[in-house]
């Protein structure tokens, strides 16, 4: 029994995924040729593929941009008074409505910036904040 089982386990975990796993790993290695990554540790090269997933949020706050807003208008100070109070789970999901992905890229926080505007429309009570991912904007109505 020891021995089916062995082989069962090789088969499942290492014969049944050979092909496609070595397909993976020359495309991988194509995009991310070896000499560049063999100097990150696996948690380094791990941050840099996914990104960082431990935030400080107001660090994040310190990075923003304000465009016909000011730091201390009533509208902003909302924001980052509700924004904190979120549980961790709804910080990351505005950080992929503002971004498209839950994650930091692999510089930090430090260089991540975005930027909060004014959208200027008439009536801002009728309008709902929105996203532009490509610039990082979050537009949100006074």
């Amino acid at each position: 029994r020891k021995e089916f089982v062995d082989l069962y386990l090789n088969y499942t975990f290492n014969e049944s995924i050979r092909k496609p796993f070595e397909d993976f790993m020359q495309g991988f290695l194509r995009g991310c040729p070896t000499r560049k990554w063999k100097m990150f540790l696996p948690v380094e090269l791990q941050i840099v593929l996914q990104g960082h997933t431990e935030l400080d949020w107001h660090l994040l706050e310190e990075h923003v941009v304000y465009h016909q807003y000011k730091k201390l208008d009533r509208t902003i100070r909302n924001f980052w008074s509700v924004f904190h109070k979120l549980p961790e789970e709804k910080k990351k999901m505005f950080l992929a409505f503002l971004t498209g992905s839950d994650r930091i890229p692999g510089l930090g926080l430090e260089y991540f910036t975005f930027h909060i505007g004014d959208p200027q429309i008439q009536n801002p009570d009728e309008a709902h904040p929105y996203a532009d991912t490509c610039t990082q904007v979050l537009w949100l109505p006074r």
